[in-house]
C-alpha cells in the first residue's frame, strides 16, 4: 500500500476498455449476454469481447519471447455457483435436497445473463519491471488500480470514528487527500483519511439529516456544498486554518433533498434534486443563486427525485431518478417542459416498463467517460445503459445478489475506466461486480448495523471508504495475502433472493414486514445505548413517512417500544 500512495499519478492515456462501449441492439440486452460477441460490420468489438492486452502487461517481452508471470495477483476466487459449499453433517437428508433444489433455481436466475471473464489485463511482474526502467511508469497506478486481483484482495484497513449519528455521505477531495463525512448527527467532518484523523468538524446548518456534502472542483478545497433531509441545499465556506467560516442557504426544495451533482470543471455552480421534483440549478456567482431547471413529470404527475449525475463528457447533460422506474437524461441548453416535459431521452428496463409493483430509482451515476449510466433499482437489481443509445434503449448489463429495499442506498463505479460495479446492500455486505461479465468478484462484510448505503472510491489509488447504518467510516485497500475465496456469498445471495421474492407476493403488506424485519435486526445487532435505540426507531418511523405509510409508522414505533 505505501508503494502505492507514493507512485506517480496517470495520465489521459487511453486504458484497456475505454472504447469498449459501442452501439448495439437493445433487445440483445437480455437475451445475448452470455454469449461472445463476434465482431459487428464496422469491425468494431462488441461489449463482450475480451479486452486488448496493453503494451507492457502482456507478459511479453520486445523479442516476442514470452515471460513468465508467476504473481499475476488475479486470484483464482471467482463467483460460480457451481462450487459446494462445506456439508454440514448434521443436516438432514431432506434439507440437503432443498438446498440443492434452492442452488438449481438460484443457479438458473443468475446464470442467464453472465459473460465469461475475462483474462488479466494488468500483470504485476512484467509491470513492476517496466515500471523500474521508466517504461510507461505515467500508467502504472492507473492501471493497478483497475486490476481484478486488487479487487480481490480489497480488505478492512480501518475505521473513521467521529459521528454520533448514521453517515450518510462521503466524499474526496480531488487531490484524494481530504474526505468530507456528514451524519444524522447533522455534523459534517472534514478527515485526513491516511493519518485517520478529523482536521475539522463543524455543525451544517441543516434542520435534519444530511444526505450529502461534497468539495467543489478547482475551489482550493474551501467550498462544500450540502443537502439533507430539510430539504435546504447550503453552502459551507472553509478556511485554510481548519475551521469553517460559515454556512449560508443557496436554495430549498419543499421535500427532501437527496443528491448534488457537481460540475467537473466549475467552482461555483452545481444542480440539486428534491423529493418535489425540482432540478435546481445552481450559481454562486449570482445575487439568487437557485435557477429552477425543470419540473420532472410523468404525464402530469410529479415524480419525486432522489438522485442526479452530471454527464463528465457532456457537461450540459444530466440524468435523475426517483420514484418510478425511469431514468431520464435533460440537456441544460434546450429543456421545453411543452415537448415531452422537456426530457430528452429515457431509459428502462423493459420488464419494468408495466411493473405494478413501487419500483423507484435509489441512485445514478455516470461512467467515466459519460458513456455508460449505472441505475439500482428498490428491490429489484442495478442495471447498466448506454447513454448513447436512442431513447427507450433497454439495458446492457444487469447486476443480481444483493438487496437493495430498507434505505436509499448507493450505487458506484470502481476503477479508473470503471471497470467495476460496486453497491452496499440490506444484509451489511459491500458486492463488486466486474462490469463485462456481470459477475461477482469480492464480497466483503460491512456495517455491523446490518446495511451498507455509501460507497465512494478513491480517485487516484487502489481502495474506497464506505458507511451505513453504524456511525462510523470503513476505509478498504487491496492489502490482502490471497484473492478473496467468496465464503458465504451464496448462502446470504439465496437469502436475499428468497426475502424479496415473499416480500413481491405481498404487495399490501411489503413495507410492514421488511421494515419490520430490519427495525428488528438493526436493534438486536446493535444492542447500544438507548439513545442510539430511539435513532434507530426514528430513522425507520421517517422512511415509512417518504414513503406514505403514516398509520405504519405508528404500528411500528408502538411494537418496538414495547
Amino acid at each position: 500500500v505505501c508503494l502505492f500512495v507514493c507512485l506517480p499519478g496517470g495520465s489521459e492515456e487511453k486504458e484497456p476498455g475505454e472504447d469498449q462501449h459501442k452501439e448495439e441492439d437493445a433487445s440483445e440486452s437480455n437475451e445475448g449476454q452470455t454469449q461472445s460477441s463476434s465482431q459487428d460490420e464496422t469491425g468494431e468489438a462488441s461489449r463482450d469481447k475480451p479486452m486488448p492486452d496493453v503494451e507492457g502487461e502482456t507478459g511479453t517481452n520486445r523479442d516476442g519471447e514470452e515471460e513468465e508471470d508467476t504473481d499475476s495477483m488475479d486470484g483464482s476466487g471467482l463467483y460460480s455457483l457451481t462450487e459446494d459449499d462445506e456439508d454440514d453433517d448434521e443436516d438432514e437428508e431432506e434439507e440437503q435436497k432443498d438446498d440443492e433444489d434452492d442452488d438449481e433455481a438460484m443457479e438458473a436466475w443468475l446464470g442467464a445473463e453472465l459473460s465469461d471473464l475475462r483474462g488479466p489485463v494488468w500483470r504485476a511482474v512484467p509491470s513492476l519491471r517496466y515500471r523500474e526502467i521508466g517504461r510507461n511508469s505515467h500508467q502504472f497506478v492507473r492501471r493497478v488500480c483497475g486490476a481484478r486481483g486488487l479487487v480481490q484482495r480489497l480488505e478492512l484497513q480501518g475505521r473513521l470514528e467521529r459521528h454520533t449519528g448514521c453517515v450518510n455521505t462521503l466524499h474526496f477531495n480531488p487531490s484524494g487527500t481530504r474526505l468530507a463525512s456528514g451524519s444524522d448527527d447533522l455534523r459534517v467532518v472534514i478527515w485526513d483519511w491516511a493519518v485517520r484523523r478529523a482536521e475539522l468538524e463543524f455543525d451544517s446548518g441543516h434542520k435534519s439529516n444530511v444526505f450529502q456534502a461534497k468539495f467543489l472542483p478547482h475551489s482550493g478545497d474551501s467550498t462544500l456544498a450540502m443537502c439533507a433531509r430539510d430539504g435546504q441545499i447550503r453552502v459551507a465556506e472553509l478556511s485554510a486554518t481548519q475551521r469553517c467560516k460559515n454556512t449560508k442557504r443557496v436554495a430549498q426544495h419543499k421535500g427532501a433533498a437527496h443528491k448534488l451533482a457537481l460540475e467537473p470543471d466549475s467552482p461555483c455552480s452545481f444542480l440539486s434534486a428534491g423529493e418535489d421534483a425540482v432540478v435546481f440549478g445552481i450559481d454562486l456567482r449570482l445575487d439568487r443563486p437557485a435557477n429552477k431547471l425543470v419540473v420532472v413529470k410523468e404525464g402530469d404527475k410529479k415524480v419525486g427525485l432522489y438522485t442526479i449525475f452530471v454527464n463528465p463528457a457532456k457537461t450540459q447533460h444530466f440524468a435523475v431518478g426517483g420514484r418510478d422506474q425511469y431514468v431520464r437524461i435533460y440537456d441544460q441548453r434546450k429543456i421545453n417542459e411543452n415537448d415531452n416535459n422537456g426530457v430528452l431521452k429515457k431509459f428502462c428496463p423493459s420488464h419494468l416498463v408495466s411493473s405494478e409493483s413501487k419500483t423507484n430509482i435509489t441512485c445514478l451515476v455516470y461512467s467515466h467517460d459519460g458513456t455508460e449510466l449505472l441505475a439500482s433499482y428498490n428491490d429489484e437489481d442495478i442495471y447498466l445503459f448506454d447513454s448513447n443509445h436512442s431513447d427507450g434503449a433497454d439495458y446492457r448489463r444487469r447486476y443480481k445478489g444483493h438487496r437493495n429495499n430498507a434505505t436509499v442506498k448507493g450505487v458506484n463505479f470502481y476503477g479508473p475506466c470503471s471497470e467495476f460495479v460496486v453497491s452496499g446492500s440490506d444484509c451489511g455486505h459491500i458486492y463488486l461486480w466486474d462490469k463485462y461479465s456481470a459477475r461477482i468478484v469480492q464480497f466483503m462484510e460491512g456495517d455491523r448495523g446490518g446495511v451498507v448505503n455509501c460507497l465512494e472510491p478513491h480517485p487516484h489509488l487502489p481502495g474506497m471508504a464506505t458507511s451505513g447504518l453504524d456511525h462510523d467510516i470503513k476505509l478498504w485497500a487491496p492489502t490482502a495475502e490471497t484473492p478473496t475465496g467468496l465464503k458465504g456469498l451464496k448462502e446470504v445471495m439465496k437469502k436475499n433472493k428468497r426475502e424479496r421474492d415473499e416480500d413481491s407476493v405481498r404487495h399490501g403488506d411489503q413495507y410492514d414486514t421488511q421494515l419490520l424485519w430490519f427495525l428488528m435486526r438493526h436493534m438486536r445487532n446493535r444492542r447500544r445505548q438507548r439513545q442510539e435505540n430511539v435513532c434507530g426507531i426514528h430513522n425507520v418511523c421517517t422512511h415509512l413517512l417518504d414513503k406514505g405509510e403514516p398509520s405504519l409508522m405508528e404500528k411500528v414505533k408502538t411494537r418496538m417500544i414495547k
